[in-house]
């Protein structure tokens, strides 16, 4: 008798398996958006695809009234840009406070439980002191998302530090090299690819806090279309934006995956 734990799908099997869900989520909602429409072909909670796909179409490629800009393209690009700034502040601050904490005892015992601190304070707490420190301006939107994953992918990237052999560490003394070249020769080489590991696992994260922030304190981005339009009850706004917005955390991590394989071969096959 063949074990179900030792039977592989094919890839595709696989392949098909993997888009089953989807494909039962699309057929339930369609099923139930026609059933609600047919009811009241008012109904704004369950817009059909075809509207949906007017609406997008409209914020993709016509310019505002108001503005004249394409709102998506502007929204995506506030977001992104905010983002960036956030992520990318966060890991410099991870890759250089982390291997440092790993690697120099009296650093650990001196900023490590400051750090430890800050990654279990409920960020979110905090949006209303950012505010009134740093204004309603972009600062406080990236640094809402600095003080979220900064402090978490920090302990990422010391706990990592701590996992290489510290026979590595004993051999390159022995061959004469001081601290500063075991950091950068040594240690930084091997955390690279974890820290860009790290920069994936909070990335979700990271897109909640910006959310977040825009809803609150925003004139442009996709967080604050969702919630201006909300009031509208505009569903066939909302539930494509979501849509947009997990399609670029998906390329993102798709770009920063293939980025580490290609740049870190190695990585991953020790």
């Amino acid at each position: 008798m063949k074990r179900l734990i030792n039977q592989v799908p094919s890839k595709t099997t696989n392949l098909f398996l993997g888009l089953l869900p989807f494909l039962l989520i699309a057929i339930v909602y369609i099923s139930s958006s026609n059933a609600r429409l047919a009811e009241n072909p008012n109904d704004k909670l369950l817009p059909s695809i075809e509207k949906s796909i007017n609406s997008m179409s409209k914020l993709a490629f016509e310019k505002s009234k108001r503005s004249g800009e394409y709102v998506l393209l502007n929204d995506t690009l506030s977001s992104l840009k905010r983002l960036a700034m956030g992520v990318g502040i966060s890991a410099l601050f991870a890759l250089l406070v982390g291997v440092t904490i790993g690697i120099i005892p009296y650093v650990t015992s001196t900023v490590s439980p400051l750090i430890w601190f800050f990654s279990l304070v409920p960020t979110m707490a905090l949006l209303p002191i950012l505010f009134i420190v740093f204004g309603l301006g972009e600062v406080s939107k990236v640094v809402l998302i600095i003080l979220g994953i900064a402090p978490i992918m920090t302990r990422e990237i010391y706990q990592r530090v701590k996992e290489i052999p510290s026979e590595q560490i004993i051999k390159v003394q022995t061959l004469g090299a001081n601290t500063w070249q075991i950091i950068i020769r040594v240690i930084t080489p091997q955390i690279l690819p974890r820290l860009i590991d790290a920069i994936r696992l909070t990335l979700g994260t990271a897109w909640i806090f910006l959310i977040s922030a825009e809803a609150i304190a925003a004139t442009e981005g996709l967080g604050y279309r969702i919630f201006l339009v909300r009031r509208y009850l505009a569903m066939d706004v909302i539930l494509p934006y979501v849509l947009w917005i997990t399609l670029l955390a998906f390329l993102i991590d798709f770009i920063l995956r293939i980025f580490n394989q290609r740049l870190f071969p190695w990585f991953g096959k020790e």
